[in-house]
């Protein structure tokens, strides 16, 4: 198997040069489907891993825009429509000054196996740009959303790609992106998720990365008889998966520990509270201002700044039950993962996108954790975003309550495929193989049915 892993890769690598987190997705990916390949020799025929590897449409563009001081600026935009083989393409799009061609493929190709997870008829996407929304103006963000979405607009719709919000694309983004789409097109569709309530947005939206990840962590640990209840949480991140994940926690009776940005975490030792979470959401969402500022308001908890180069990032060092990875591709390397495992964390469930290293990976695995790869635990928010597209389709808006038991169906749903698609490939309690191989089923059946496209 691997030399039929190593074989494809070659060909992937040369192919794709220096996009090193996509080769990364891909791997993680090819290595667990080479006995599916073996059972089903018909996709080997049709060439589905070579088709599926490869985006059905790539665009970039040039995104000009004026700052506040008349100073004409110049981003990069892109556009990656991987796979519309079981509806239009689907997810989010990232504003960070890391966004490159190889990140928003890796977001990309994850997406279509994520999708493929939820039953939904959707496809998989990404996009964004390097633009970086800290420290600008509201109107500053507005013009540049303007300019993006002035050459986006024509590349996506309702029926045929639907963006959403990722890091660094909020409510704001989202609302300045959809004015110009409307402005353009004249049409009032539902072509961007995370909109407004008050304009086509669905409850729940916000919420649903960080919930649903948790609903998942609360499935794994069901089978070994556990709940979340009592349960010491570590978070990384302080956006708003993991804001939500928080508050999830805390409605499944678990203890939430800790936050972090950029410059560091924090960790309470009381537990963060509905009370503290609040003033994070406040600090996070309104004020935009650093985590650090937490022991100002609560001086129990401290803070410890982030070193640059370090070996290890010493929040996975903290003792807990549950890890909950947040923030960002590759938060979690293999030192971190050996320190998880030492310090009695026995379930992580991926909220971020691909947050765990390979070798972080091969940790868990070996030391047989309960491990939720991000594909599969982090699902909940383009679930969520499909039924805002049916909301959107049928011109209604289901209440809070629906919305939500329906996130908790569909995660239950990924978890139960997952645990019995690895269970069906030989590898049971494998979530990786689980995730990948159920994903890739589904798409890779419409493929076969459409033929060579």
């Amino acid at each position: 198997m691997a030399n039929a892993v190593d074989t494809f890769m070659a060909g992937v690598i040369a192919k794709n040069p220096e996009q090193k987190e996509f080769h990364q997705a891909v791997q993680e990916v090819a290595e667990s489907l080479m006995p599916v390949l073996d059972k089903h020799p018909e996709y080997r025929k049709g060439k589905i891993l070579d088709r599926i590897v490869e985006p059905e449409r790539v665009i970039m563009f040039r995104v000009p825009w004026v700052d506040d001081q008349g100073e004409v600026q110049v981003n990069r935009g892109m556009r990656v429509e991987f796979n519309s083989a079981i509806g239009p393409y689907k997810g989010g799009l990232r504003f960070h000054p890391s966004v490159n061609l190889g990140i928003i493929k890796f977001l990309g190709f994850e997406q279509v196996f994520k999708n493929g997870l939820t039953t939904l008829p959707i496809g998989g996407g990404k996009g964004g740009s390097d633009f970086d929304p800290k420290g600008k103006s509201d109107m500053e963000v507005m013009r540049f959303c303007q300019s993006f979405m002035s050459e986006l607009f024509r590349h996506i719709g309702a029926d045929v790609d639907v963006p959403a919000g990722d890091i660094g694309v909020g409510g704001r983004e989202i609302g300045f992106m959809y004015g110009q789409y409307k402005k353009l097109t004249r049409k009032f569709e539902g072509v961007l998720t995370g909109k407004g309530l008050n304009w086509g947005g669905s409850l729940i939206r916000p919420e649903a990365t960080g919930y649903g990840q948790v609903y998942f962590a609360e499935e794994m640990l069901k089978t070994r008889g556990e709940s979340l209840k009592g349960k010491r949480c570590v978070v990384s991140g302080s956006g708003n998966v993991a804001q939500f994940a928080t508050e999830k926690v805390l409605d499944l009776g678990g203890v939430p520990l800790t936050f972090s940005d950029s410059n560091g975490f924090i960790i309470d030792e009381d537990g963060i509270n509905r009370e503290k979470l609040a003033f994070v959401m406040d600090l996070k969402n309104v004020k935009r201002g650093r985590i650090k500022e937490y022991i100002e308001k609560y001086p129990k908890a401290s803070f410890q700044p982030t070193e640059s180069g370090a070996k290890c990032n010493p929040l996975w060092e903290v003792n807990c039950d549950v890890a909950l990875p947040s923030a960002t591709q590759n938060e979690i390397n293999v030192e971190d993962a050996n320190n998880l495992v030492k310090k009695g964390c026995y379930c992580v469930s991926e909220g971020a996108n691909m947050p765990t290293t390979p070798d972080g990976i091969n940790v868990f695995l070996e030391s047989k954790i309960l491990y939720g790869p991000g594909k599969a635990a982090n699902a909940g928010g383009v679930a969520v975003s499909g039924l805002e597209m049916s909301q959107n389709s049928m011109r209604l808006a289901w209440s809070r309550e629906e919305v939500d038991t329906k996130l908790h169906d569909i995660m239950k749903s990924i978890h139960k495929a997952c645990v019995e698609t690895a269970e069906a490939y030989g590898t049971p309690g494998n979530y990786v193989n689980g995730a990948n191989i159920a994903g890739f089923l589904k798409v890779a059946d419409a493929m076969m049915d459409q033929g060579v496209v």
